[in-house]
């Protein structure tokens, strides 16, 4: 009875925060690659610890494995873009790939990201070489490799989406 009523509850939170959003968003119009991580932006995680980014991934992640997080992002496009969900989502399967492949400065997973991301191949070079320098910064931090890999994964994904705001906007 405990984990129903707390499954309630969850769901009540989320649906606040998406309608809390939704008003707000349906004026955005932001540059590509502007929007919101769904790591951190959506799903439970969102809705509790909204300006606490590692809490909203560790709530997201304890709550369901983050899938509240892409499922809320997904039915919520006034909260997350489309794009950044899929992109998220191939981050997160194919996130030791494109972690290797970075830190080598090329590569078809890292290729694929910017893509899903429509970043222009003309601009792609710029914003992979800025994903490897944020990304080399991030995993020469202490206790990074003891982090879970969902966290990782969603380092990686705020790498190429600062890349992307960066070098990718039109």
């Amino acid at each position: 009875m405990l984990k129903f009523k707390s499954i309630v509850v969850g769901a009540i939170v989320a649906s606040c925060a998406v309608f809390a959003h939704a008003e707000g968003a349906a004026t955005d119009t932001k540059a590509p690659g502007s929007g919101p991580n769904p790591y951190t932006d959506c799903g439970i995680g969102a809705a509790l610890f909204s300006n606490t980014g590692w809490a909203a991934v560790t709530s997201n992640v304890i709550w369901d494995f983050g899938i509240t997080a892409l499922t809320s992002a997904t039915a919520s496009p006034q909260t997350c873009q489309g794009k950044k969900v899929v992109a998220a989502v191939f981050i997160r399967d194919t996130y030791e790939q494109l972690a290797e492949q970075a830190a080598q400065g090329a590569g078809e997973h890292l290729t694929t990201v910017f893509n899903i991301m429509e970043c222009a191949s003309g601009h792609q070079a710029a914003a992979i070489a800025a994903t490897r320098e944020s990304m080399g910064a991030i995993v020469s931090q202490p206790g990074f490799a003891n982090q879970p890999r969902l966290q990782k994964a969603a380092q990686f994904y705020g790498a190429v989406d600062a890349a992307v705001a960066q070098h990718c906007a039109v």
